[in-house]
């Protein structure tokens, strides 16, 4: 384990909600108006179904990534590309199991089109989460390692 891995403290839960919340908000603000356009649908339409799928998603997220951050440092990886790709691979198909469902409800749509709803928000939010995840990453062992610093 590097070194600003090794002073960095267990995130809180205070901490997973802001990281869940400041996910979900950058995500709505990017995602929105693009899958309002490309279905043809109203921004507030759309943007009242991302923002149940971002509630649940917080939850997910929260819960997901305590569960990955066990796997993680029980095997001792590293963050490296390929483990942030797994990371944002694992956590968008799980997702997906939840968010079906509800898509089909709001949207009056019938599952493949909700899957197809469905697989072009992952194919935005992908790479939005390797992104994110990332430079949050290296926010927070930037701020580490400057408290610790003195």
């Amino acid at each position: 384990m590097n070194q600003a891995m090794s002073v960095m403290p267990e995130k809180t839960v205070k901490e997973r909600f802001m990281h869940a919340l400041l996910f979900e908000i950058g995500g709505i603000a990017l995602a929105t108006p693009l899958a309002a356009w490309v279905m043809g649908a109203s921004v507030s339409h759309v943007g009242v179904l991302a923002a149940m799928l971002a509630t649940t998603a917080m939850l997910w997220n929260m819960v997901f990534n305590y569960g990955f951050e066990i796997v993680e440092r029980r095997r001792q990886w590293q963050r490296t590309p390929k483990i942030r790709a797994l990371h944002a691979l694992l956590f968008e198909a799980g997702f997906i199991g939840f968010s079906l469902p509800l898509t089909m409800w709001w949207m009056g749509i019938g599952i493949w089109e909700a899957l197809l709803l469905d697989l072009g928000f992952f194919l935005f939010f992908l790479p939005y989460t390797y992104v994110y995840n990332w430079l949050y990453d290296a926010a927070r062992s930037h701020y580490f390692r400057r408290l610790v610093a003195g």
